[in-house]
């Protein structure tokens, strides 16, 4: 059975006091057993992990997974790969609508959610919230992670939150006036790191910024908390000089990244 993996990694950047903190996402198109089988494939997946989180290779690595997610047979996992130089405080899955409830189905794949403490950067408490839409109700599953960032903030009290993922955020899944009723979209405290004009997927005709990270404005307006312009697609099949082809037996996204900001004087004191 094929399953598809919405990789999360978070790491120092640099063993230096000026090292940032680099978070990332990946979606991993259709990771079953003839992909894991595949020396070549595999070790350009390893490359872009290592070059996007070059802390990851000197640091002990930990590594929280999701439940198999989905509404058929076809299932998902998130994974989140995080250095030592991180604590995990809590995590959750978000909840499974359960029978006779109200509610609205609106997650084709709930969101799995982590708390992490992080001593090396300035932003020390934040939560992500990991999240790979449906293509075909990509907006009102975009809406309704507006609830999921209210919720978690009432659960944990943290506002430091970031959304990403591969929202299937553009192009033919999203429309003009369908944004305007997209509440993460409307509402202007919150701020899209990965803008409408980039491209975050690997074919070359098409352009198209599926893959998002979104924060609250506040966070960055009041904490500096992101290095201006860390927030975009790495492009691996450039990096690697590799064909379309063999860029697309990875995956047919980029992954995305963004960087937090170091706290110098944790860094000083602890000679990282």
């Amino acid at each position: 059975m094929k399953t598809a993996l919405l990789l999360f990694v978070s790491g120092l950047c640099a063993l230096n006091v000026t090292s940032s903190l680099k978070i990332c996402a990946f979606n991993i198109q259709s990771f079953g057993e003839a992909k894991a089988n595949n020396k070549k494939v595999m070790g350009i997946l390893l490359k872009v992990i290592y070059c996007m989180c070059t802390m990851l290779r000197a640091t002990s690595k930990y590594i929280d997974i999701s439940e198999r997610l989905g509404r058929n047979t076809y299932k998902e996992q998130y994974v989140y790969i995080y250095s030592n130089v991180l604590t995990v405080k809590e995590q959750y899955q978000y909840h499974k609508l359960e029978e006779g409830t109200r509610e609205t189905d609106a997650f084709s794949r709930e969101p799995f959610i982590v708390r992490f403490h992080s001593p090396t950067t300035l932003l020390k408490d934040f939560v992500l919230i990991g999240q790979h839409t449906c293509p075909k109700t990509a907006m009102k599953e975009m809406d309704e992670l507006y609830t999921v960032f209210n919720g978690i903030y009432k659960k944990w009290k943290v506002n430091n939150v970031m959304i990403l993922g591969d929202l299937n955020a553009g192009c033919s899944y999203v429309t003009m006036k369908g944004w305007r009723a997209v509440r993460l979209r409307s509402d202007p405290k919150f701020h899209w790191l990965i803008g409408d004009e980039q491209d975050t997927t690997v074919r070359q005709k098409t352009h198209c910024a599926y893959d998002r990270s979104v924060m609250p404005e506040n966070t960055i307006t009041k904490m500096e908390s992101i290095v201006p312009g860390s927030a975009q697609p790495f492009n691996f099949k450039e990096s690697f000089h590799l064909t379309e082809e063999e860029a697309l037996e990875v995956s047919d996204h980029f992954p995305v990244e963004v960087d937090l900001k170091p706290n110098h004087r944790y860094l000083l004191r602890h000679e990282l």
